[in-house]
């Protein structure tokens, strides 16, 4: 079996951070998401991974990746261009998958559980495709599947006035290579793009069973910067604290700590875990960095009060204010301002900005 993993798209829904940059490549707890659905595709056993790109960030997106080596996989670069659905950039992978199943992964997805449990339920049936669910509470927002009391998908339809379930298709999906041709024979939808929830359907109407599993965890389509901070808090609750860098005598640290061997958290300093420092980072006296804050590389944090944040990394936050439920995006610079402001500032940074507060 192969993994396609998905990483177009124009991460519209959070500018300015991706104005220079793919949303896959959004740090979460110091990792991009992307990485994130590396690891469970390997988790799963699949090793050998189509990476399809779009129009921007595939620069990025393969600096990061490279071959795939450093991950234990191999990795294969395909060009999507220019978004026009699901289902259009499953096709591009046609020449890549073969003769071949494969586990379709969106690359801004999250989840706490992993795959393998959705491909080996695939793998002991026989299945035209097994998707991957989960209850929501706004279904009229997503593709939605009604199934029966063995699992077995009856229908779907994407983004339903009326819909038959509250059980939300989230973007990753394994497939026999039957869905090539059903997808050759689905129309453009509405919004001009091949949508993979009319292949799946083709596929029931085609006598194939359509396997699923709903997602126990959590889940999360980081698209949105208050989701990116979701997403943040989430895998830092899950996650042990490993300190190899400096805590100076003085400094207060509490709960779990992530810090990077050449992050400094200096005397004075206080951390409220859990957190996550990244390499090159010093949180300076008279700073107070609080629980579900994740603070990028090569970052410098002097007489702030900051929680519940992202700051990428590459800044400079110098101020006595409280920054609280923010994304600051790379290279922002953010001072203090001669007037008084009030106290919990909410910002949506972008990338290289300047700000006094």
């Amino acid at each position: 079996m192969k993994g396609v993993l998905l990483s177009g798209g124009t991460g519209s829904r959070l500018r300015p951070i991706t104005h220079t940059g793919p949303k896959q490549l959004v740090p979460v707890a110091n990792k991009p998401v992307l990485e994130y659905a590396v690891e469970d595709l390997k988790e799963a056993g699949i090793t050998e991974i189509g990476v399809v790109l779009g129009n921007k960030g595939r620069e990025e997106i393969q600096e990061l990746l490279g071959d795939g080596s450093d991950y234990g996989v191999d990795i294969t670069y395909i060009i999507q261009g220019n978004p026009l659905g699901l289902a259009h950039a499953a096709a591009c992978a046609r020449d890549f998958v073969g003769d071949d199943d494969f586990v379709m992964f969106l690359g801004d997805n999250i989840l706490k559980q992993g795959i393998t449990d959705l491909v080996e339920s695939f793998e002991r049936g026989n299945y035209g495709a097994s998707i991957a669910l989960q209850q929501v509470d706004n279904p009229q927002q997503f593709g939605i599947a009604d199934i029966d009391e063995d699992g077995t998908v009856t229908e779907l339809v994407e983004k339903p006035d009326h819909p038959p379930s509250d059980l939300a298709l989230i973007g990753i999906y394994v497939f026999s290579n039957t869905v090539f041709d059903a997808i050759e024979r689905i129309e453009p939808s509405w919004r001009g793009e091949l949508e993979i929830t009319d292949a799946i359907q083709t596929l029931l109407d085609d006598g194939h069973e359509i396997d699923s599993q709903v997602i126990e965890g959590w889940w999360k389509d980081t698209g949105m910067p208050e989701d990116i901070l979701e997403a943040n808090r989430l895998v830092l609750e899950g996650r042990p604290g490993e300190s190899s860098g400096t805590i100076e005598d003085g400094a207060s640290i509490e709960g779990h700590i992530d810090l990077a061997g050449s992050a400094t958290i200096e005397s004075g300093a206080v951390v409220r875990g859990p957190v996550s420092i990244g390499q090159e980072t010093t949180i300076r006296d008279g700073t107070y960095v609080g629980p579900y804050t994740s603070i990028g590389p090569n970052t410098t944090v002097e007489g702030v009060h900051i929680e519940n944040s992202v700051v990428i990394g590459d800044s400079e936050i110098h101020s006595n204010g409280k920054i609280v439920d923010s994304l600051l995006g790379r290279g922002a610079t953010i001072g203090s301002a001669d007037e008084m402001l009030p106290e919990g500032r909410r910002l949506v940074v972008g990338e290289n900005s300047n700000l006094k507060l």
